[in-house]
């Protein structure tokens, strides 16, 4: 039984595969089209998924969509009248949501009658929901879902228990924590689609000297809670969404209104300084949001008494929120899968399909995150020729993986910036051991260093680090698994001197927890560089420069070529760049470097 799952015409677009009640694939459309939470439709993801399974489109028996016409019709009829501007640009989308099967048919050439499949329609939170839950190792769990919008519900919680779950609550349009989030984001000035987790970065500078003001926005309401609508502007003219047809890049417009600058002052521009005052508004944000969801899971708590909770949508890719749930919450065990954002929802719709339509047990469970592509041995060389990698100077060596990892951690301990490509590609934004950027964490100019001359961002957004599962607990003051990168845990104050540039101001670090059977090779790799430092992490950072994850060799050379990385691990090939005065690892910077982290 092949199951489909298609997240088309909406940011992120994807496609995940699920055959006889395993994911065998999973992938977004932006790792092939090179376009940042890619919208349209995702041919490339759905070519990958069958071509990952061996399998051909006449062999899917179920292709699951989520996105349901029928869900609170009621609301969508009443803001069809009130925003015709909306309707119009939402029945656009639905027109082409609705054509996907022409659509496939189209990008596959084929017939429409002849793709056999039966499709489904997977409410949108239902989808969040499901791509939590039934991927998690819970058999019974709390489930919530916080996004900015999907049909017309921004929030949804139930329990989970074997295959299926019972929903509890929901909250509609108009009221939304992640329209909340994105409204104060556009505020402070970045308005580009998915900015939030920078301002996210950016409040860990400031102090909630708002909050007052913050719980005026925002106030609490029975079981859940409301926007004060004064300070937006999407219940008037709807959270408009749209793509530029060439590029297909996800365009939202302002959702907050000018009360919010009478209240605030005048928004920050884009590109002007950030002052105090603008760290101060992403601190109280922050808070806010962390006040409204604590006690949304408290309640959720109250009602399952569960002891494990599964959390989806775009708001759990808050690890700040989440790393603190643990001290506000009783829940024991958390659960957030790599792609938790509406990427996810092609995962979510597919196990929906196969346990809450199909009726079938579970007998899956996401132990890592790699989903997309990998290539073989002959394409990473074929790669490296057209690139002429092999004549251009570089140290090279074709190295057995036992020696390849000894030497990689070699390059790293003495001050060099590794771009690491190997096997399978991530499924999700965060950068998990495949296609990284690895550096040592010990030196504390790194994180500038990286962000200045690789990276090209904020030098306020920190690094993560990759550690050892097992050697966790002794760096950090919560042990619990966080294999997807989703928490930010606080860091043992005594440890925070071996993984400085990977230590926000608050003295937390958003970690990845690096398991063995998980990922071999990249356990292998920190566990080399532990036996010549003792310290047993790396500092991880995703393989990409202004663009989508590297997926294939060629963009992986490509990025490394144009950046100031040291050295590059494709496959089983190590080529190191020659210092040279201005680069990031030369022998007199990593002089330095190891002299100062003496001191």
């Amino acid at each position: 039984m092949n199951i489909l799952g298609i997240n088309a015409y909406h940011a992120n677009a994807s496609a995940a595969l699920v055959c006889d009640g395993q994911l065998v694939a999973a992938v977004e459309e932006e790792r092939f089209n090179r376009v940042k939470y890619a919208a349209g439709f995702p041919v490339a993801a759905i070519r990958y998924c069958l071509k990952a399974a061996g399998i051909t489109l006449a062999d899917i028996d179920h292709i699951a969509l989520p996105r349901s016409p029928w869900s609170r019709m009621g609301t969508k009829l009443l803001y069809a009248i009130r925003m015709p501007r909306f309707t119009r640009q939402r029945a656009k989308a639905w027109a082409s949501f609705a054509a996907i099967p022409e659509a496939l048919a189209e990008a596959f050439e084929t017939d429409r009658r002849r793709i056999r499949a039966r499709f489904h329609r997977v409410e949108h939170h239902r989808a969040h929901l499901a791509s939590a839950f039934f991927v998690s190792p819970f058999d019974r769990a709390a489930l919530l879902s916080a996004d900015g919008l999907g049909d017309f519900a921004s929030a949804m919680w139930g329990t989970g228990e074997g295959s299926r779950m019972r929903i509890q609550g929901s909250i509609v349009f108009p009221h939304s924590l992640g329209l909340f989030y994105t409204a104060l984001t556009q505020y402070l000035g970045f308005w580009n689609f998915g900015d939030e987790y920078r301002v996210m970065g950016l409040a860990a500078y400031g102090e909630p000297a708002y909050i007052e003001e913050f719980r005026r926005i925002v106030p609490d309401h029975g079981a859940g809670f409301r926007l004060n609508l004064q300070y937006f502007s999407h219940h008037r003219h709807g959270a408009e969404m749209s793509w530029r047809e060439a590029d297909k890049t996800p365009i939202l417009g302002r959702l907050f209104s000018d009360h919010l600058e009478t209240r605030l002052g005048p928004a920050r521009r884009p590109g002007a300084p950030l002052e105090k005052k603008h760290k101060d508004i992403a601190a109280s944000l922050q808070a806010r949001l962390e006040e409204v969801l604590f006690r949304r899971l408290v309640e959720l708590h109250e009602q399952t008494h569960a002891k494990a909770l599964c959390l989806a949508g775009g708001v759990a890719f808050n690890c700040v929120a989440n790393g603190k749930i643990f001290s506000h919450v009783p829940f024991e065990q958390i659960f957030v899968q790599p792609a938790a954002g509406d990427a996810g929802l092609a995962l979510g719709a597919a196990f929906a399909i196969w346990h809450q339509a199909l009726g079938w047990p579970r007998t899956f469970h996401m132990s890592h995150a790699y989903w997309g592509p990998a290539y073989s041995d002959s394409q990473i060389r074929a790669a490296c020729e057209a690139k002429h990698l092999f004549s251009a100077g570089f140290d090279v060596a074709q190295l057995p993986e036992e020696q390849l990892v000894r030497e990689t951690a070699r390059h790293i301990a003495e001050g060099d910036v590794v771009g690491w490509f190997s096997g399978r590609a991530e499924w999700g934004p965060r950068a998990l051991g495949n296609r990284s950027i690895l550096a040592d964490p010990r030196r504390p100019e790194m994180k500038d260093a990286l962000n200045r001359r690789i990276k090209h961002r904020e030098s306020f957004r920190p690094f993560a680090p990759s550690v050892l599962a097992e050697s966790a607990g002794d760096f950090f003051e919560i042990s619990h698994p966080s294999p997807f990168m989703t928490f930010a845990f606080p860091l043992r104050r005594e440890k925070r001197q071996a993984l400085l540039p990977a230590t926000h101001v608050d003295g937390t670090c958003r970690v990845q927890t690096v398991e063995q059977q998980a990922n071999p090779r990249y356990w292998r790799l920190i566990r080399e560089f532990a036996a010549l430092t003792g310290v047993p992490a790396v500092l991880n950072t995703s393989f990409n420069d202004n663009e989508p994850i590297v997926c294939s060799p060629a963009e992986a050379i490509e990025c490394f070529l144009r950046t100031h990385m040291d050295v590059l691990v494709i496959g089983n090939y190590l080529f190191a760049k020659r210092h040279s005065a201005d680069s990031v690892g030369s022998e007199e910077t990593a002089s330095r470097h190891i002299s100062e982290v003496s001191r």
